[in-house]
């Protein structure tokens, strides 16, 4: 039958209830106060980081450049290689730590911050508030019918959108080919497939995610958003409504004794749920679509101020801080506990690893490869050779001559140029040749070390573990 619903099924109607909320526009209104003023400074930084980073120079090169073609990361004085793959893997391993620890303190401060989404998606909705006006304005110019002047000014903050999500792309691709090299060639119309796909693709991303889609990704798209609860717990700072406080809600006059009339301290205004990104009403408690941005907090400090009630209530509070009425000192005291301390100590010690691995790092890698053909074979003079294949990787931001040895047994010469030349930031592929004399090891496989070492810097070393076969000697006559 028609609007009866099956135990443990959404109903038609509760179905079109979901659509249409996906499908509603959210007309965030737009708000100042200490926790907007924060956000602010955060775009702020990281965009200069971002579009920053890629133009700085080091040693007469891109200062951070992730060179896919060549296969080499360059992070200042670093020069990383895929063999270093370990080093990707600690430092994502701190970064997911670090998630579940500031998300366990203090809720979503990532989300709302620092998170791309949420900062560009500020971005440009302060270029659709300085073009198209405040939430009203908006609200109105949609609802209008199509007229030159509506066209103009959504022309207008499309093209804006459209240059700093192009200009974004441009950077973004920056970080994977030199980016002096790259914007000349953008402005000239000479730019390569490949970058010139990344460069319209990345900007489409930022365009369609910041422009449109906005808090459909915080809530739709995220997994962030659905597993956070797992990391909250009753001691988490979140930002709350204190339901004690302030209802029940309803409207008074300005001088009224709203206590005799039974009412809590929220006006039941509703600009809190104006304000908010993602379109939800923080008094209806916690909620996973809440990015932790503040700006329903800045717009209750405000309204409180202007009807003279004390500031708070919606703020940065935990759940047994609001049921309990702890103090901030209290509050503190109950951050460290022992998820909190679990955090703390992994993301330390990788840190301390990453840290002490690049501090001790040797510029220098050597990967030895038997030559496949044959194991070993027999000279004219009788000696016994065995063939190789040493990949030396300087990454070191010199050039570097390195000397080859090799020990293990008696009579073992390398019987090619013990010193290789190697350009800075290079790798060569150096064919060797080992002999011995027969009878100088036992038949079949013997353990043999190559040494490279560098000429200028004896610190500069590395041993590589490899077999020398030395075959059966044949029965005198």
């Amino acid at each position: 039958m028609p609007g009866k619903s099956v135990p443990g099924e959404a109903s038609v109607s509760d179905t079109d209830h979901l659509l249409l909320e996906v499908r509603e526009k959210i007309y965030a209104r737009a708000v100042s106060g200490k926790f907007t003023r924060w956000r602010w400074v955060m775009v702020a930084l990281t965009q200069l980081l971002f579009y920053g980073l890629p133009w700085l120079n080091w040693n007469d090169r891109q200062a951070v450049l992730f060179d896919l073609t060549a296969r080499k990361f360059h992070l200042f004085g670093l020069i990383l290689h895929p063999q270093d793959f370990i080093y990707l893997t600690t430092l994502l391993v701190v970064s997911a730590m670090s998630l579940f620890l500031f998300t366990t303190v203090a809720g979503r401060l990532w989300c709302g911050y620092t998170c791309p989404q949420t900062v560009y998606t500020e971005m440009f909705m302060w270029i659709e508030h300085k073009v198209e006006g405040d939430r009203n304005h908006r609200i109105k110019l949609d609802k209008q019918p199509w007229s030159f002047e509506k066209l103009r000014i959504k022309a207008t903050k499309h093209g804006l959108w459209i240059l700093l999500a192009l200009w974004t792309g441009v950077t973004f691709v920056g970080y994977f080919s030199p980016i002096r090299q790259l914007v000349p060639q953008v402005f000239s119309l000479s730019v390569g497939f490949w970058q010139g796909f990344w460069i319209v693709f990345y900007a489409f991303a930022t365009w369609g995610n910041a422009g449109f889609l906005r808090e459909q990704v915080c809530k739709y798209m995220c997994p962030y958003a659905r597993f956070q609860g797992v990391m909250f717990d009753r001691d988490t700072l979140v930002i709350t409504y204190d339901n004690k406080r302030g209802d029940p809600r309803g409207s008074r006059k300005r001088n009224a004794d709203y206590k005799s009339l039974g009412l809590g301290d929220c006006v039941d205004c509703s600009l809190c749920v104006q304000v908010c990104p993602t379109g939800i009403d923080i008094r209806d408690g916690q909620q996973y679509e809440c990015i932790g941005c503040a700006a329903c907090i800045d717009a209750c400090d405000s309204v409180m101020d202007k009807v003279g009630y004390s500031r708070g209530l919606i703020r940065y509070d935990t759940l047994n801080g609001i049921e309990n009425n702890l103090s901030r000192t209290q509050l503190l005291k109950r951050v460290l506990r022992p998820r909190v301390l679990l955090y703390t100590a992994i993301v330390t010690v990788a840190l301390g690893f990453l840290m002490f691995s690049l501090v001790t790092k040797v510029p220098l890698k050597v990967d030895v490869m038997r030559d496949r053909g044959q194991l070993s074979r027999t000279l004219a003079d009788g000696a016994i050779e065995n063939v190789y294949r040493l990949m030396l990787i300087n990454s070191a931001e010199k050039d570097r001559d390195y000397r080859l040895s090799v020990d293990g047994f008696d009579s073992l010469t390398i019987n090619t140029d013990t010193v290789v030349s190697i350009e800075s930031a290079s790798s060569r592929l150096v064919p060797v040749r080992v002999r011995a004399q027969p009878g100088s090891a036992a038949a079949g496989s013997n353990e043999i070390h190559f040494v490279v070492t560098a000429v200028d810097d004896p610190l500069i070393m590395r041993r590589e573990v490899s077999s020398f076969y030395m075959p059966q000697s044949k029965p005198q006559n």
